[in-house]
């Protein structure tokens, strides 16, 4: 496995990306034990997670891995295809943060400055949680980051009043370069840390545990973005999208709203 990681780090992938490759291809290679890998197991394996009603996604998901592993090998052969599904054209609202949500996640967040700036930051900006290590106060004093993701270089440009607090909070805090979100050790701060402090809030902030993490701010500010613009292709660049089709996803509607526009069809004759 260890070539394996190697070559994934080669065709440049993504931290968490390699971390889950690895784990869905040891899962996969426990369940084929010593047997030859060939097309049959794969079909096999595919049959057991849809049998163990894991989620489409998550099946597909875990096949990609299988098969990226598989060509690897050299045995491109032995992939099988993912299970096809048709594109939702509206979300399930228990799953989807609000804005309304949002302003009290901030709110409950008051006594933790760090914590409260950096989910502001990531919702009025629409980066993903791993790109607050290009928020250096360098960076902020310009007005802009650069980000480099997934082979992809893109600019962010800061909301004035951000650019305000975050040079505010690294005064108070004695930050005079290099990482705003860091710990007291100087170092970064954890994504799993992130996740831990966002998810201390959900009961002040009255808010279920399913829709606090960050992606979720990411996807807000996806939405709040498309309401405003309406240029889904600005949104893709902002966001760092190869894939127009993924933007998609971000800015579905809820059922609540998808229903909503449905009825005001007025096909409905009493």
């Amino acid at each position: 496995m260890d070539y394996y990681k190697k070559y994934l780090m080669a065709e440049e992938k993504s931290d968490s990306t390699i971390a889950k490759y690895l784990r869905d291809v040891r899962a996969f290679l426990v369940f084929a034990g010593d047997e030859e890998i060939t097309k049959e197991v794969v079909i096999r394996y595919k049959k057991i997670l849809i049998e163990n009603d894991y989620a489409v996604a998550s099946i597909n998901s875990m096949l990609s891995a299988v098969n990226n592993y598989l060509c690897y090998l050299g045995k491109s052969d032995a992939c099988v295809k993912v299970i096809r599904t048709q594109q939702k054209v509206y979300c399930t609202e228990d799953k989807e943060l609000t804005k309304d949500e949002y302003k009290r996640l901030v709110s409950a967040a008051t006594e933790k400055p760090r914590l409260k700036l950096l989910i502001q930051t990531i919702c009025s900006t629409g980066i993903r949680v791993s790109e607050i290590a290009y928020f250096t106060v360098e960076a902020v004093k310009g007005g802009e980051i650069t980000v480099s993701c997934k082979n992809k270089t893109r600019t962010i440009l800061l909301p004035g009043k951000l650019r305000k607090n975050l040079l505010k909070y690294a005064k108070q805090n004695r930050i005079t370069s290099g990482y705003i979100f860091r710990t007291k050790s100087g170092k970064l701060l954890n994504r799993s840390n992130i996740w831990a402090e966002m998810k201390a809030l959900c009961e002040k902030a009255k808010i279920n545990e399913v829709k606090v993490f960050p992606h979720n701010l990411r996807k807000l500010f996806a939405r709040t973005f498309y309401k405003v613009d309406k240029d889904i292709t600005k949104l893709a660049d902002i966001l760092g999208h190869y894939n127009i089709n993924t933007t998609r996803i971000y800015i579905i509607s809820t059922g609540v709203e998808h229903r909503r526009k449905i009825e005001k069809l007025g096909l409905i004759i009493e």
